[in-house]
């Protein structure tokens, strides 16, 4: 698999939950979770697996789902270690994302763009300011129009008709029974 493909797939499926120094999930991702959690910042909607599938979702049916896989690449792309490894990716990511010929070209400044010459001595922050641009077009435009879509507003739907089952009812039930006695 391609290296963007081999992202998004990790992307979706083992984003590494925040934990304390006991591995147990810190409190502050205790108290809020699923839809909650992402209503609360685009970085929280960020962290969570499902938040980014229901994201990118929506960014799809926007014509604009390059702007999270960037984003996502350009993570991916700061964990890289080795000089061959890490030339390899910052090409894939400049030829996907960033070249005029790009298959999922993203929209930043012209200024900003990168030319092909960096490639060759690239650095974990190489991306940054470009992925900075596009963390800030996805947060002041995009986040907010996630937030009341059908998409995010079902989801919330469905976690709040889980909640208030029956079934999570009598566990929570239970629960404060063991811990109140």
């Amino acid at each position: 698999l391609s290296f963007l493909k081999k992202m998004v797939f990790f992307s979706i499926f083992f984003f590494p939950e925040i934990n304390d120094s006991e591995g147990h999930p810190s409190s502050s991702h205790q108290t809020l979770k699923g839809t909650s959690k992402w209503a609360t910042s685009l970085e929280n909607l960020l962290e969570d697996p499902e938040g980014v599938k229901r994201f990118r979702e929506f960014l799809k049916k926007e014509f604009s789902e390059e702007n999270v896989l960037f984003w996502l690449a350009c993570e991916e792309f700061k964990k890289t270690q080795g000089k061959k490894q890490m030339q390899e990716k910052a090409k894939e990511i400049y030829m996907t994302f960033l070249s005029s010929k790009a298959s999922s070209q993203v929209n930043v400044e012209g200024q900003s763009r990168l030319s092909e010459t960096i490639l060759e001595t690239p650095h974990p922050l190489m991306f940054q300011k470009l992925q900075d641009q596009i963390f800030n077009l996805m947060k002041y435009d995009s986040y907010s129009r996630f937030l009341k879509s059908d998409i995010f507003l079902n989801h919330k739907k469905c976690e709040e008709q889980e909640e208030n089952s029956p079934e999570a009812q009598t566990a929570a039930k239970r629960a404060s029974r063991i811990y109140n006695t």
